[in-house]
């Protein structure tokens, strides 16, 4: 898996691609966040466009970085889940947790709310 960073205005935006899987996709995932989170960022978009699986352990992953941004006060959203992952979110009821965006604009602009 493949993550890039970049800010917009307050919002960092963490652009995701590739696999989300047990062993190597769900560390680089909590790596990411982790770093986020540790140069004090506290508004994290997630752009799941570039994801096209996510097993169980990437699921579980997700939750623990939510907890963890959550437990720092901050926000963490997802934007762009594709087909699979939003039907993983569906089928997990996760997306009943999780504010989920299908444009970016859209989530961006749900921060300033």
């Amino acid at each position: 898996m493949k993550v890039s960073t970049r800010k917009v205005g307050s919002v960092t935006i963490i652009d995701l691609n590739g696999k989300i899987t047990i062993g190597k996709g769900d560390l680089i995932l909590r790596e990411a966040v982790d770093k986020v989170l540790g140069e004090g960022q506290s508004r994290i978009l997630l752009n799941l466009n570039g994801v096209s699986y996510m097993d169980s352990a990437g699921i579980g992953e997700l939750v623990s970085c939510f907890k963890r941004v959550v437990e720092r006060k901050g926000t963490m959203k997802l934007v762009n889940p594709g087909g699979r992952v939003q039907d993983l979110l569906a089928l997990t009821k996760l997306d009943e947790y999780f504010e989920t965006y299908q444009s970016e604009g859209e989530a961006l602009a749900s921060f300033a709310a």
